[in-house]
């Protein structure tokens, strides 16, 4: 029996979704901080790979099924925006659908990676990556664990890499909150962690204990004011923004120039849909290299 007749469904959602190029930009792309010049600060990918481990740790622990969580997590970004969310923000103003990253996503799995023609995820997968964000809850249980992973995830990342980049210091972080979540980023996963195993077992749903729940999304709002709003911290995001609202124009006005098979989607659901898809995908570099490419006048190099 070969290999690939061993595998679950889910393993195969895991390793079509590994293979996509969709998962390799992910490298490229910002998670909190745009183009770091440190090699330690987290990118997309390696925010995906931490809300995996975490998503797996606690179906593994609640007796669920952690290649459906794995496959989920791994997916759950696949159609993110350069920029972060700043780029996210800019297409969801200028795209008259409006543009969610997690619905983006899904459409990524359904209909743009393998050359338009999807990833033939299971629905248990897509929903979960789906419902990885807003207010719609996933039918399973490891779909919910991955919503819940995700935010464990980028909570404490996102603290970790602002004590790097020196947007905070360690003492900065409010201690009421600290002293119910821990001190240290290991202390602080495996408290939340805990809160939900102890609270989800025996029962036909995921949740937290309430005071952990509490001092995490208190932990969030801190972030948005200190780090995520931080003048210092988004220094370049309006020129990140202004680049990407020129380059939708631009395309817009010259769909002509999309690669050839984006000629399916201008005929079926619009020029815009075909370039917000286009810029979606893109890498924080190759948005960069593109506006430069389209709008910095070169050097005149005589022959």
């Amino acid at each position: 029996m070969d290999f690939i007749d061993l595998r679950s469904e889910f393993q195969r959602d895991r390793d079509r979704i590994i293979h996509s190029k969709s998962f390799r930009r992910l490298a490229h792309k910002t998670q909190v901080f745009l183009d770091p010049e440190g090699d330690h600060y987290r990118t997309r990918l390696t925010h995906t790979l931490e809300v995996m481990q975490i998503a797996r740790g606690l179906a593994r622990a609640l007796d669920l099924s952690e290649d459906l969580a794995e496959a989920a997590s791994l997916g759950h970004d696949l159609g993110h925006t350069p920029f972060g969310h700043a780029g996210e923000k800019v297409l969801n103003g200028l795209y008259p659908g409006g543009f969610k990253h997690n619905e983006q996503s899904l459409r990524v799995a359904e209909k743009l990676e393998r050359n338009f023609e999807g990833l033939n995820l299971t629905p248990e997968v897509r929903d979960a990556v789906l419902c990885h964000t807003g207010n719609k809850q996933a039918q399973t249980l490891e779909g919910r664990i991955v919503r819940f992973a995700d935010r464990i995830a980028y909570i404490n990342h996102d603290i970790d890499d602002a004590l790097r980049a020196k947007i905070l210091k360690p003492e900065d972080l409010p201690r009421d909150l600290t002293d119910i979540l821990g001190q240290t980023h290991s202390r602080r996963i495996n408290t939340m962690v805990n809160a939900i195993i102890t609270e989800s077992r025996d029962k036909d749903d995921i949740i937290m204990r309430a005071d952990i729940l509490g001092a995490m999304e208190k932990m969030r709002a801190f972030l948005f004011g200190t780090v995520y709003e931080n003048n210092m911290a988004k220094t370049e995001e309006k020129k990140a923004e202004a680049m990407l609202e020129h380059l939708y124009y631009y395309f817009v006005k010259n769909y002509d120039l999309l690669l050839p098979e984006y000629e399916a989607i201008i005929a079926g659901e619009g020029v815009e849909r075909a370039v917000c898809d286009y810029i979606a995908g893109m890498t924080d570099r190759y948005a960069i290299s593109s506006y430069c490419k389209i709008f910095v006048p070169k050097t005149w190099k005589e022959e």
